[in-house]
């Protein structure tokens, strides 16, 4: 299951033209939001139509090379599965205009893609912005249309999964899961 790295999409191929050319890249986007992070992952119950949430923790790590991130997130499953954690490796490639990603969780299969940048609405700021990814992918056992649209309001931070089935003969997206994460002030400098 991929977070947030679960974060974007944008159309780098618009950021070229002459009045978008100071407009911030995706991958500086992606790095503006290291540090703590703290919210919910929620999940969509269909029986009642309303989101369920799991308290969880992220850290995302910006690496030196600009376009690399690391996001670790951590939550509690219950008694039976007890505190889970998820490490994502996403890098951002502005040529293919793409997000490609690893993810690994315990006792699971590493989870592996690439998503396509759509678009990237940048705001007024490097903490104000949306991004839309797209890939084909298998959602449950079926193959999916699978779009993660990435939302950066200051310090709130944005990330909705939604699903579009191949062969059900609909154009019909459907939300799967989200997390809604707050930033976490920096503690005072270690002396």
């Amino acid at each position: 299951m991929r977070l947030p790295v679960m974060i974007l999409s944008l159309s780098l191929a618009t950021m070229a033209t002459p009045a978008l050319a100071d407009a911030p890249t995706p991958q500086a986007l992606i790095a503006a939001t290291q540090g703590q992070w703290r919210g919910e992952l929620q999940y969509r119950d269909y029986q009642s139509n309303r989101w369920m949430g799991l308290p969880v923790d992220v850290e995302i790590v910006a690496q030196p090379d600009q376009v690399t991130t690391v996001r670790t997130a951590r939550y509690n499953d219950g008694p039976k599965t007890g505190i889970v954690t998820i490490t994502s490796v996403s890098l951002i490639d502005p040529q293919a205009e793409t997000e490609s990603y690893a993810g690994f969780r315990k006792g699971r299969p590493v989870d592996t893609g690439s998503a396509h940048i759509d678009r990237v609405d940048a705001g007024p700021d490097a903490a104000h912005w949306t991004i839309v990814t797209t890939e084909k992918r298998i959602d449950g056992n079926s193959p999916a249309q699978v779009r993660e649209t990435t939302t950066r309001d200051g310090d709130q931070l944005t990330t909705l999964k939604e699903v579009n089935p191949d062969g059900d003969g609909k154009d019909v997206w459907l939300p799967r899961n989200r997390t809604v994460l707050t930033r976490i002030p920096a503690g005072p400098a270690a002396r």
